[in-house]
């Protein structure tokens, strides 16, 4: 079976399950998309890794994973979500050390944050999407059409969702303060947040 290519699209907030969000993949060369519904933690573990900008104080989960495939130069090579059973995915891990290829079993959540960290390709095979993938709307290009998700916002639910706080009102640099506190307190959502007001004045 031929393996077909998916990118992250983003991360929307699940409507059928509190606390739950959907991870939305693309396909590279189509207008299909798969939507995985994927806990808080690993939501917030693939954003901060998409993000760039902003810097865990001290590493998350997945950041030990590759700091430790590092050091004994382990690199994940692709990641492949390759079964689904009862609306949950199935995934494997191929990493590669001194030449010799491994495949892990692994949760789809915890695949694609370390996907994101290794620069890895991320397969699904055709059979997957058939079941699972729905396609975008023409008219809409960041809508889902299918009635179990919303993903109008997409990473914003993650990382940028409109703040209360009087960001306005504030100078720069109280706002790079509060920032470098955000940070160290591992309060991303807010870090985010700030760093957009920073942003929105340069």
């Amino acid at each position: 079976m031929n393996l077909i290519q998916l990118t992250i699209k983003g991360i929307s907030y699940s409507q059928t399950q509190t606390g739950a969000y959907a991870l939305v993949l693309n396909e590279i060369k189509g207008k299909r998309t798969l939507p995985i519904i994927i806990g808080a933690f690993e939501a917030q573990s693939i954003a901060i890794a998409l993000e760039k900008e902003i810097r865990p104080p001290r590493p998350l989960t997945h950041d030990l994973f590759k700091t430790f495939a590092d050091r004994y130069q382990i690199k994940v090579t692709k990641v492949i979500i390759h079964k689904l059973v009862d609306g949950v995915f199935f995934s494997s891990l191929i990493s590669e050390r001194d030449g010799k290829q491994e495949v892990i079993d692994t949760r789809t959540s915890d695949a694609i944050a370390l996907a994101v960290r290794f620069d890895a390709p991320i397969y699904t095979y055709e059979s997957i999407l058939e079941k699972a993938g729905i396609y975008l709307k023409i008219e809409e290009d960041l809508s889902i059409e299918g009635p179990e998700f919303d993903s109008d916002d997409l990473m914003s639910e993650i990382l940028n969702e409109s703040s209360e706080e009087p960001f306005v009102e504030k100078s720069l640099k109280e706002l790079h303060q509060e920032l470098d506190d955000a940070i160290a307190n591992e309060d991303y959502e807010l870090a985010a947040k700030i760093r957009d007001e920073i942003n929105k004045r340069s």
